[in-house]
């Protein structure tokens, strides 16, 4: 059983007819019954220092354990290829505890990040809010930006917003010996593994692909197992541990996440070609879409992904009337599910941005969902005839 639908359909169910269930049975249990004080207590050490459950013990409080997010988080695992994954109340979630485990905790406080990046990760690295010094730069200069304290280097890929793919080994070239981050979201394991790789940690803003449906907020790594003790310690201790339900629901939809996200691609890969013959556009962000010159598409995202940036010709005004006018596009920020999105990146998730390095006022970001393409062509298509008429009223982003 090693493809990749399949392991989608049948990963983290094991225990399914033990327990005489068909889905994933959700447990709500705030805590658990203990079955003496010692073996209370060795549970709870277990726990608390990022173990998992001892034979015989307790699972102690839903702080520390949840069976419904332990299934999830083996999933998750098997369809990256890991050894664990470890599941958080929200992306972010996530991100602070990989930067903690692995930086301001074993004495490495400095960050290496790879721009762009999602904006709040950041924002959450430039505002040294969890005691951590961060270098932004290039994915070409991380290892000149490696100090003799540096914890962690971050990267995303693609690149949020304007989709540029970065080549995960020769990052993981560069940090020597530092633990790699790459976030993962937009690719999700259906296009690429980045532990396969040499990545220490794939992070997912497990509210987008992986639930698809706008229904759930979560985040997960997929790590090691050393990795992920570390971070199941900084999750006991802060309590960002995913709420069950949302675990329910990310393990519901698994199933169809390779379905989805070809899906969408398929629509998103069309949407982009189209648009590059429209005369209000001046450029198109979109991986494939002059050929694969990196060679990255055959050998590290095995697919181009169902996210479009573009840049309007008019500027600002353009961008901001093109984002209120749409129908069937939803201007709202997040992405991956199955309706289509859309969004002015500088205007919000990248409005904490340094302004250096804020992706430009006169760019959007579409996330495509499962729409019919013409449906979805023709919604950007009469919105975009309102940006010649002159009459926008919109103001600059500061």
């Amino acid at each position: 059983m090693d493809h990749l639908d399949t392991l989608a359909v049948h990963a983290g169910r094991a225990d399914f007819a033990s327990l005489g269930v068909h889905t994933p049975p959700l447990d709500l249990s705030s805590t658990y019954p203990l079955p003496d004080v010692e073996r209370g207590g060795d549970s709870y050490e277990a726990l608390a220092t990022g173990g998992t459950p001892i034979p015989g013990g307790s699972h102690v409080y839903a702080r520390l354990w949840n069976p419904t997010v332990s299934r999830f988080e083996e999933a998750l695992a098997t369809l990256e290829a890991a050894e664990a994954s470890v599941a958080f109340a929200s992306g972010m979630a996530a991100l602070t505890a990989a930067i903690v485990s692995h930086t301001v905790s074993i004495g490495h406080p400095h960050v290496v990040a790879v721009r762009p990046l999602y904006g709040g990760s950041d924002h959450m690295l430039a505002s040294g809010l969890l005691g951590t010094q961060a270098t932004f730069c290039g994915p070409d200069e991380v290892g000149a930006a490696l100090r003799p304290e540096t914890g962690l280097v971050i990267v995303e890929t693609p690149a949020n917003p304007t989709l540029e793919l970065v080549d995960i080994a020769a990052v993981v070239a560069q940090a020597n010996d530092v633990p790699v981050l790459v976030d993962n979201t937009f690719a999700t394991p259906v296009l690429q593994q980045p532990l396969a790789h040499g990545a220490t940690m794939s992070l997912h803003s497990a509210t987008k692909y992986l639930g698809g449906h706008g229904d759930v907020v979560g985040g997960v790594i997929a790590c090691g197992a050393e990795s992920a003790a570390a971070l199941r310690r900084v999750r006991a201790i802060t309590g960002g541990i995913l709420h069950p339900l949302g675990a329910y629901l990310l393990h519901r939809g698994l199933p169809t996440l390779p379905l989805r996200m070809r899906a969408q691609q398929e629509t998103a890969a069309k949407i982009a070609r189209r648009l590059l013959e429209h005369d209000a556009i001046a450029e198109v962000f979109y991986p494939g879409l002059h050929g694969d010159p990196t060679g990255l598409l055959a050998r590290q995202q095995h697919g181009t992904g169902a996210m479009v940036s573009l840049r309007l010709r008019g500027g600002y005004d353009a961008a901001a009337r093109v984002a209120a006018s749409t129908r069937l596009f939803t201007h709202a920020v997040s992405l991956g599910g199955v309706d289509s999105l859309i969004q002015h990146p500088a205007a919000l998730t990248h409005r904490p941005v340094a302004p250096e390095a804020r992706p430009d006022a006169d760019i959007l970001r579409l996330s495509i969902g499962l729409e019919h393409v013409d449906d979805l062509f023709d919604d950007l298509r009469q919105a975009l005839a309102l940006t010649r008429d002159g009459k926008s009223t919109a103001t600059t982003v500061h």
